[in-house]
């Protein structure tokens, strides 16, 4: 076996174990990763699209917002977290209006932030949080893994061939087949649920997984380089490994605030009310 794919391996067995035992935990050893995981994006994100080199300030002024974000996830009122990104992220466009900067900052700004939020809000502290997490890593991973083989055993048009030549329809959409049937299995497993709800968000959250994967691509062509960083031995950077699954959490988070806005979901569970709990 390559050298290279050896490393690969053991780096991906590695991140794997970390995650999953701190997705078991919860509390504060998950925060810490979500927390962790945010600000590796925006380092990742401010060295692809050149911010750090470009405007020294702005690209400071990035950090501090996911400093504050993320010192409101591990110790202060969760619940401030929008409200707060949110208004960095309107000082970022005023910022950027006024100094003829690039909206790439207030970009970064809100994909790190909202990648923290997410995550932490869809664990929270409880057993349905646990399986809610567990549903949304089943989803984008069984989408990921089986669009890859799909894709490459059916072959046929090209999904996206100016962003990400190597997509296929076929692999879209054996990649979404393929998350919801493990969404489901998976929540099936621990509750009994026999409506159409589960299969539909399963759906929604396999495209989001993929658009977040297109996404990436798309921000690596426009800045002409491989892979986000030299993070993590043999896969690139964190946000190679964390654009579907970031997506999917940004679509998960909003069908629950979608919930507690317009249906009046009253369980303070984020993972709850998007299981439908």
């Amino acid at each position: 076996m390559p050298k290279e794919l050896q490393l690969r391996i053991l780096s991906g067995i590695v991140m794997a174990v970390v995650v999953l035992v701190a997705t078991w935990a919860g509390g504060l050893a998950f925060q810490i990763l979500s927390v962790a995981i945010a600000l590796l994006v925006y380092y990742e994100w401010s060295t692809m699209t050149r911010l750090a080199e470009s405007d020294f300030q702005a690209n400071a002024f990035g950090w501090l917002s996911q400093l504050v974000v993320g010192g409101l996830i591990l110790f202060g009122n969760v619940g401030l977290t929008i409200p707060v990104l949110a208004g960095f992220t309107i000082a970022s466009v005023i910022w950027v209006l006024f100094r003829k900067g690039t909206f790439w900052q207030p970009g970064g700004i809100v994909y790190a932030g909202l990648t923290g939020i997410s995550l932490s809000a869809i664990r929270g502290d409880d057993s349905v949080g646990l399986v809610a997490m567990l549903f949304v890593f089943a989803v984008v991973w069984a989408t990921d893994i089986l669009a890859y083989f799909t894709g490459r055993a059916i072959g046929g048009p090209k999904l996206s061939p100016r962003i990400s030549p190597g997509k296929t329809w076929s692999g879209a959409i054996g990649g979404a087949v393929s998350g919801v049937v493990a969404g489901v299995a998976l929540v099936s497993s621990q509750f009994s649920l026999d409506d159409l709800r589960l299969p539909v968000l399963a759906l929604v959250l396999s495209i989001a997984s993929q658009s977040g994967d297109l996404f990436e691509s798309y921000i690596k062509r426009r800045f002409g380089v491989k892979d986000s960083s030299k993070l993590i031995p043999g896969h690139g950077g964190v946000m190679d490994r964390v654009d579907g699954l970031v997506f999917a959490c940004f679509a998960a988070l909003l069908l629950a605030l979608m919930q507690v806005v317009f249906a009046g979901a009253q369980t303070a569970s984020t993972g709850a009310i998007l299981l439908g709990l």
